[in-house]
């Protein structure tokens, strides 16, 4: 596939803007052709009328009609073959292996979705019949179900160039129920996003399916999402990335005259509780899964462990000095771009800035603009308690382990800890009062809770 470096607007390219970039190999720090367009102003108002016109016929389709859609999508993503893994690879320096992983579980969401479009319990229809003869007052017949809200504005993911991105779960669930859509694509890999957009798009007009049932834009800088989001026919929003991001479009969601919502999945921690008794018995194992958690995808996976709370003692210290060992045997990586390393020697600089907090690893000395290698910082309870720049995400391959005096510290230190994707316990069976004590806590903070194991890895899957 030529790319082109265009807007797609339903059935029709664009490239009006004058504000011109370039994906950049991360590995080599080489231009990657074609040059992009940041769309424009009626570029985007295109875009969303588009959509907006197309919203009551792509609804009243019908749901095997959509399920159509979904599993085209994914015939036409395998058959790009590996050129599409090719451009994904050298626009995000991601390995071909981890793609066509990738590429298998986007195709899997396609096909899911398409399967809960036909089962059609996502409706969640309800009948009430009527009972005429009800005193003292009749009851009507009353009806519901859910219904598609309207145009989708889908925001790609830098770290899942295909499974959070064109087409991927947030645009797979809009497209289901229903919901016409219009991606923002990242900047960082706009090539692969083209491939997509195309294919996807292809689908729409083979289908006969009214043509701003999707289009794609482009936009380096902030101007273009931030008027999507702001744009009247937009009725709901999916985003994956930093809490910056998403918090900034939540608040240009907010203030509209007419809110809608946003759905979005931001920075995490993805704590680690670990117990006196684990630590005794399984402490070297632990740490050995743990170093291969958080430098999983170069420690760039929404749910890499970054923060690890344990009690104090020879346990812990026996445990922190065998992930300092596995932690030094991790190759040196190359990040997604240089924006994404650049926060993380920033928010690194910060957290080894505050007094009280150790530096236990922090590895070999790094080549490249984009190659980072993995850290290991360690504090105590009552300095990360003070500092709150400490309970935020550092994205990339750390983690920070908080020692505490006993099970009241790790509650504390739970109780000041945000809202997080995931939470991890490893317990014995002699752990299980400070287990009970701390559980209450972990189950308000985190939207998944692993009972072992590691929090890396999404199984595509009805109960996730």
């Amino acid at each position: 596939m030529d790319l082109t470096g265009r807007q797609l607007i339903g059935a029709s390219r664009s490239q009006e803007g004058g504000e011109v970039f370039t994906a950049v190999n991360p590995t080599a720090g080489e231009v990657l052709a074609p040059e992009f367009r940041d769309a424009t102003r009626s570029e985007i108002d295109a875009a969303m009328q588009l959509a907006s016109d197309a919203h009551p016929a792509f609804e009243m389709e019908g749901r095997e009609r959509r399920a159509a859609l979904l599993e085209g999508v994914a015939a036409a993503i395998e058959a790009l073959g590996e050129p599409l893994l090719r451009r994904a690879s050298d626009e995000t320096a991601l390995p071909l292996a981890r793609l066509e992983g990738e590429r298998g579980r986007t195709c899997g969401q396609l096909r899911l979705f398409a399967g809960v479009v036909r089962e059609g319990n996502y409706l969640d229809l309800r009948i009430d019949h009527a009972e005429r003869d009800r005193k003292p007052i009749p009851k009507p017949d009353l009806r519901s179900m859910q219904r598609a809200v309207g145009p989708v504005v889908v925001f790609g993911a830098s770290n899942f160039p295909l499974a959070f991105s064109v087409a991927g779960g947030d645009t797979a669930s809009a497209l289901a129920a229903g919901c016409p859509i219009v991606v923002k694509a990242h900047p960082n890999h706009p090539g692969t996003s083209e491939m997509i957009g195309r294919v996807l798009g292809g689908v729409v007009g083979e289908l006969g399916l009214p043509e701003g049932v999707f289009s794609m834009v482009h936009g380096r800088g902030n101007r273009v999402g931030e008027a999507l989001v702001a744009h009247a026919e937009t009725r709901a929003v999916g985003f994956t990335g930093s809490f910056g991001g998403g918090r900034a479009l939540f608040d240009i969601a907010a203030a509209r005259p007419v809110p809608i919502p946003v759905f979005a999945e931001m920075g995490s921690t993805n704590p680690i509780f670990l117990f006196s008794h684990a630590l005794s018995e399984s402490g070297t194992e632990i740490a050995t899964g743990l170093a291969a958690s958080v430098t999983l995808g170069v420690g760039q996976f929404c749910t890499n462990p970054g923060l690890v709370i344990a009690p104090k003692g020879a346990p812990t210290n026996a445990f922190v000095e065998a992930l300092a060992g596995s932690l030094e045997q991790v190759a040196e990586g190359t990040m997604l771009h240089a924006g994404i390393r650049q926060g993380f020697d920033r928010r690194m600089a910060e957290v080894t800035s505050i007094d009280g907090v150790e530096l236990v690893f922090a590895g070999r000395p790094r080549v490249g603009a984009c190659a980072v290698q993995a850290a290991l910082l360690a504090t105590d309870a009552k300095v990360f308690l003070q500092h709150a720049t400490m309970h935020d995400e550092v994205f990339g391959p750390s983690t920070l382990v908080v020692r505490c005096d006993g099970i009241a510290e790790m509650r504390a230190v739970a109780a000041h800890l945000p809202g997080q994707l995931t939470a991890t316990v490893h317990a014995a069976p002699d752990d299980g009062a400070d287990l009970d004590a701390i559980m209450p806590i972990i189950e308000q903070r985190a939207g998944r809770v692993l009972f072992g194991g590691f929090p890396t890895g999404v199984e595509v899957c009805h109960a996730m």
